[in-house]
């Protein structure tokens, strides 16, 4: 199953420079799976009457909900990975395991990832949302919109400006890592062994009924309730291994940039290439200084490597981020219908549009591509330069922020016009 997922990583001082926490993340998807980043302001909701629709199922509503930033397939409710107003950040993988996977529809994995982001402000009140609603309302349902069916149990990593949690599920089952310092990544593999500082309360006996666990030795999440040997967990060439070997070579001097440059590594497969692809990456830069703001990048088009990573700053009155939003198809949306993975309707949103069109024109001229490309990373460089400015000298011209993301996404799309327009 290793082709079917993504990898989720963070970095805590001191294995980062500056006392600031770094959260990185590549959604890996079907290869023509569009993914949209959209804003959603906070909101109050008076009538708790009515009932919240998800992906599949709908579930009850609380009376606030936080701003939140997302990267989304954009044909479902959920995200792959977010951020919202609070410094919280959220991904989630897929994992497999000795519990069997519900096909029934109910939340999905990435459905939790949102849910965890709206209704939470510190990354273990996210991790109690997210279980509470996993006993409530169960995972499941299938994770494509194409004839493929794709179902699987989820594990995420969630982080604030202090501390990081990973929670890893086996249908209602679940474990909790808490890491305060260095590094942790997860992929598609359960990855909590013996450290375990929360659980769901009838974990270890159901693992112990099943026969999964002799109820004497130490008991090991992964080992128990996936068919790993977790002994050789480390040694692997998977890219949870992989990923762990990326962030070690760098610690102790950890950015987002150095983030950037392993969510960008084609190597060691984390940037993946083929059926499943790197669809979008995101990394988010979260200053234990609470006078800072995080700042969140996203790339909102597949492969990071031929992407731009646009930051976004949570202000009030935000623009709305229209060029990286997929058309909508309210009134006849396949997915609203059980036979949803019939009909698949074009979601490309403009900035994914040009940047498909400009590679495929640039594809057989490679002086055109590097050239282009050199544009891309000049932008960049730019954009790290000006957020870098604001973290170490604390002022925010909040009048340009508003604009911040959108501004960044509609100067990427002049590059690839420009490139477009000169064949």
């Amino acid at each position: 199953m290793e082709l079917c997922s993504c990898d989720t990583f963070v970095a805590l001082p001191p294995a980062t420079v500056g006392n600031r926490i770094i959260f990185g993340k590549n959604s890996d998807r079907l290869c023509d799976e569009v993914q949209e980043v959209v804003y959603f302001p906070a909101a109050v909701h008076d009538n708790l009457g009515e009932r919240l629709k998800c992906t599949y199922i709908e579930i009850d509503q609380v009376p606030e909900t936080h701003a939140v930033v997302l990267s989304r397939p954009a044909w479902l409710w959920g995200a792959e990975m977010g951020a919202n107003e609070h410094g919280v950040c959220i991904g989630n993988e897929a994992v497999w395991g000795r519990v069997e996977v519900c096909n029934e529809e109910a939340l999905l994995g990435m459905d939790l990832v949102r849910l965890g982001l709206e209704r939470a402000d510190t990354a273990e009140k996210a991790l109690d949302v997210i279980v509470d609603l996993l006993e409530k309302y169960g995972q499941g349902g299938n994770c494509t919109e194409g004839e493929m069916l794709f179902s699987y149990h989820n594990s995420f990593l969630i982080a604030d400006r202090q501390e990081a949690w990973v929670l890893e599920t086996a249908g209602k089952y679940w474990a909790a890592e808490k890491v305060q310092d260095g590094v942790r990544n997860i992929s598609n593999q359960l990855s909590i062994t013996t450290k375990i500082d929360r659980e769901h309360p009838d974990m270890r006996n159901y693992a112990k009924q099943k026969g999964w666990w002799d109820g004497k030795k130490e008991f090991d999440f992964a080992a128990a309730y996936s068919y790993l040997d977790t002994a050789k967990m480390m040694t692997s060439s998977g890219r949870y291994c992989e990923g762990y070997k990326l962030l070690n070579k760098h610690k102790g001097s950890i950015t987002f940039e150095t983030m950037m440059e392993i969510l960008r590594d084609k190597p060691s497969g984390i940037n993946m290439e083929g059926e499943f692809l790197t669809t979008a990456s995101m990394a988010s830069v979260l200053p234990q200084d609470s006078n800072l703001p995080c700042i969140h990048f996203f790339t909102a088009t597949p492969d990071p490597e031929r992407s731009i990573f646009k930051p976004f700053i949570f202000v009030p009155h935000i623009s709305q981020l229209l060029d990286t939003s997929s058309p909508t198809f309210e009134l006849e949306d396949p997915v609203k219908k059980k036979q949803h993975f019939k009909i698949k309707p074009d979601r490309r949103h403009p900035l994914y549009q040009k940047h498909q069109q400009a590679f495929e024109v640039l594809d057989n001229n490679k002086g055109k591509a590097k050239s282009m490309l050199d544009n891309m990373r000049k932008m960049e460089k730019g954009l790290f330069k000006e957020m870098e400015s604001i973290l170490q000298n604390k002022h925010l011209d909040v009048d340009k922020i508003v604009n911040l993301f959108p501004q960044c996404a509609k100067d990427e799309i002049r590059i690839y016009m420009s490139n477009i327009s000169s064949q």
